[in-house]
């Protein structure tokens, strides 16, 4: 008996919450709308996100339908808007998404160079004497000259004049490394 009626009769009882209304609605017209989603965006997978995306936004919508234009007007115009903010949210997504790559991009890199001057730092140290890699590897973990020269039993001149040598010695070796 729904069959028989007007889209536009069953578009206003399924705005007033008639399901079946809305059910036979649906029967009629999904397959035009995916024909239509598939020509809005050009492939099969986001024709059907499209399309179910409206039909689940549809009974939501369907309060906004007042039957002055036919309702396959109303729900091709439907589907043309939310074409559009699809579109809109992807190129968002993709501007964002290559701004962030490009951070990422760089965030790896300067975390390589950092493990690669790190990897050098430690490997260098390695031919310093005892007393001056002891010294260095305290305060570059962040201990004062004067907590290093406890825990050595030095005095903190020492430890300055320490830190001083091992920095000559390193920069010879990266100087000798640069030549090579």
């Amino acid at each position: 008996m729904l069959m028989d009626v007007s889209d536009e009769s069953l578009a206003l009882a399924a705005a007033e919450g008639d399901a079946d209304a809305f059910s036979v609605l649906l029967e009629r017209h999904y397959d035009g709308l995916y024909r239509l989603c598939f020509r809005l965006t050009g492939q099969k997978a986001e024709a059907e996100d499209l399309t179910q995306d409206i039909c689940a936004a549809l009974p939501a919508k369907m309060g906004g339908y007042r039957a002055e234009a036919r309702f396959t007007t109303w729900l091709w115009r439907v589907a043309v808007n939310a074409a559009h903010d699809r579109r809109r949210r992807a190129t968002t997504r993709a501007r964002h998404a290559t701004g962030w790559g490009d951070w990422e991009s760089g965030r790896r890199a300067a975390d390589q160079e950092t493990a690669q001057a790190v990897d050098w730092l430690t490997e260098a140290m390695r031919a310093l004497p005892e007393e001056l890699r002891d010294t260095l590897a305290l305060v570059l973990d962040e201990v004062t000259h004067a907590e290093a020269a406890d825990i050595l039993g030095i005095s903190p001149g020492t430890v300055s004049w320490r830190i001083s040598e091992a920095k000559k010695h390193l920069r010879d070796l990266r100087a000798r490394e640069d030549q090579i």
